[in-house]
């Protein structure tokens, strides 16, 4: 999972049923969701039952997902559930808790029903800090237009039946079309059906109807489907097709023989930002696809950059963990899970692929990549550097673990990096970190997952003692890295430079604020103002109305926010204002904010061998 902060929550921080029917068989579950007759912005779900042996079971919608790190309680946005037997006669249900039913006479059962709501109209943030659930993990129902079917939010699973088939037919209006990595069954216009050996499969296999946009390639024998659903159509499929070709081709030619993947779909969901549309941005990985969620107000350099940047990640996922991970993986328990103690590699290692095979690509320069790094550096000081990671990662979903998730993408890539490093060092660049990915993939797999306390041994015994040391030290343990020592094994070192900051943030702090009454947006009284504020004149309290003939509010701060990034020094700039109630129309250029920030440069000619090796392959 990759989740994004959207830079809009730090500035306002301021039953008519015609799904058909399907025989009971025995080891098969067979679903019907019904998304052409919606009512009340609900989806009708049938769901015939195999055959139960026992007086009373209990079918449960997932709590928890692989990938997500986090409680979500799918099922308490499912209402109406109700019980029958082979006559329509209603069993008894109780509801057990927000994800569980229990059904009694359960050897009479032959269907249940449900009304499943969407997530996506809950949400009241970005996703993240708070109890919305992470939007590409999320659903929406959007009745003759879209339908996130992420299927874990829509279709259960009955005690102890999680390994049976499970054969999923969905009707829908002809004008819409499914994307998705399964395949469809069913020729009709309007009724898809999908099988998958068992629930997990189904769960790991996302669907997103919507007006059919969409764009396929092959890249080295993999084949890619690329689907948008954009609100105005402002982007298309097409439109951002040259940049994820040329991105994957990257990826596929930097993972080589790790990765076989035949199919691969990249789910793009662009967010209109309205109250009831989703605002979690980022990405969600399965095995053979990822959903995304961006803002279509995004500028489209910012929109490509932010697809690159979490499809990417999502992408090397295919290695850990969807092919190296625990039995808490393999096996995992939807609605009481047990989380592995090793997110520094199943986040850490994905986010350190996602930049490292941007620079050994050619997709950036090195200047831009110890960019990259200083700033994990920075956020990862800024959050728990004494936290042993391995203990943070087995509690995650708890507190005071919860709160120090994020730095599976800092701290997490910077353990990757270091092991990296190690290990190029002492193979004299031969090996790095890829190689021992490879390794561990021969070694388990798919289907044969490792015992979470036997892993640091095994990554021990296939590279180098000091990589055990290193784990026992700094990732089980609670001692800071020192990142510096590492680097310098391979000739680089600390650095400074001027760097362009943003006109409206100063880090994680706004210079506007939001009247949430008026919605109008003002120049904040309670923070020094920045070069770009004082070259225009601008003065604490002012209301901004416009900039260059486009009105802003509450509405669009998005838009204002993501714009102003792509503004360039000296550039002419209008500003219609609003001053003690009167307005004012403020003409200049613009005057960006510039502060020193660290990086690092190679300095060391002695080790541009071994460092040449780290970043080139």
């Amino acid at each position: 999972m990759k989740k994004i902060i959207c830079t809009l929550a730090l500035a306002v921080a301021f039953w008519s049923c015609k799904t058909g029917t399907s025989s009971a068989v025995k080891n098969n579950v067979a679903v019907n969701i019904n998304l052409t007759d919606v009512k009340d912005d609900k989806v009708l779900v049938t769901v015939t039952a195999p055959e139960i042996k026992t007086d009373e079971v209990i079918y449960s919608i997932p709590k928890t997902v692989p990938g997500t790190y986090s409680t979500d309680n799918y099922g308490k946005y499912s209402d109406g559930f109700k019980a029958f037997d082979a006559k329509g006669n209603a069993l008894t249900v109780k509801r057990i808790d927000e994800n569980s039913w229990s059904i009694s006479d359960a050897k009479k059962l032959k269907t249940i029903t449900y009304l499943v709501e969407d997530t996506f109209d809950t949400e009241k943030g970005t996703g993240f800090g708070n109890d919305d659930v992470f939007s590409p993990a999320g659903t929406n129902i959007n009745a003759g237009i879209n339908f996130m079917v992420n299927t874990h939010g829509f279709v259960g699973y009955f005690q102890d039946k999680l390994d049976i088939p499970y054969k999923v037919t969905i009707t829908h209006p002809e004008t819409l079309w499914g994307a998705t990595s399964m395949t469809d069954e069913d020729a009709s216009k309007t009724s898809d059906v999908f099988t998958t050996p068992r629930y997990a499969v189904l769960v790991e296999n996302p669907i997103m109807y919507s007006k059919p946009d969409y764009t396929t390639f092959n890249v080295n024998g993999m084949d890619i489907l690329i689907a948008v659903y954009s609100p105005t159509g402002k982007f298309t499929a097409e439109s951002i097709t040259p940049e994820m070709k040329t991105m994957m081709t990257a990826q596929k030619n930097f993972l080589g023989k790790v990765n076989a993947t035949k199919k691969y779909t990249v789910l793009l969901y662009l967010s209109s930002m309205a109250k009831d549309d989703a605002h979690g941005f980022g990405a969600l990985e399965h095995p053979t696809a990822t959903t995304v969620v961006l803002p279509e107000s995004m500028p489209k350099e910012k929109l490509v950059e932010s697809m690159k940047d979490v499809v990417s990640h999502e992408f090397f996922h295919i290695v850990t963990p969807l092919t190296i991970h625990s039995k808490e993986i393999q096996y995992f328990d939807y609605n009481a899970p047990k989380m592995s103690e090793h997110l520094w590699m199943y986040e850490g290692v994905t986010e350190y692929f996602a930049n490292l095979f941007q620079i050994n690509q050619g997709l950036i320069d090195e200047a831009e990549f110890y960019t990259r790094i200083a700033d994990k550096i920075e956020q990862a000081k800024s959050l728990n550097d004494t936290m042993s990671f391995t203990v943070m990662s087995k509690n995650v979903l708890e507190q005071p673990y919860k709160d120090q998730y994020l730095n599976v993408y800092q701290k997490g890539a910077l353990i990757g990096m270091c092991i990296d490093i190690i290990i190029r060092e002492k193979s004299n660049g031969e090996r790095g970190i890829l190689d021992l990915m490879h390794k561990l993939s021969e070694e388990y797999g798919v289907e044969k997952p490792f015992n979470d306390n036997e892993l640091f041994d095994k990554i021990t015994k296939l590279t180098y003692p000091e990589v055990g040391e290193f784990l026992k030290t700094y990732v089980a343990g609670t001692t800071p890295i020192p990142y510096d020592q590492y680097l310098a094994k391979v000739g680089v070192s600390k650095a400074s430079e001027k760097k362009a900051g943003s006109v409206f943030l100063k880090g994680q702090v706004p210079y506007i604020g939001i009247d949430p009454n008026t919605k109008q947006i003002s120049v904040r009284p309670d923070i020094e103002l920045n070069p770009f504020f004082a070259n225009l004149d601008l003065k604490p309290g002012d209301i901004i109305l416009s900039i260059n003939a486009k009105p802003y509010s509450l509405d669009n701060i998005y838009d204002l926010i993501g714009e102003s990034e792509n503004w360039k020094e000296n550039d002419t700039i209008t500003v219609q204002i609003k001053r003690a109630g009167a307005d004012k129309t403020v003409k200049g250029t613009v005057k960006l904010p510039y502060e020193d920030s660290e990086t690092f440069k190679a300095t060391d000619p002695s080790k541009e061998k071994l460092k040449n090796a780290w970043l080139k392959g």
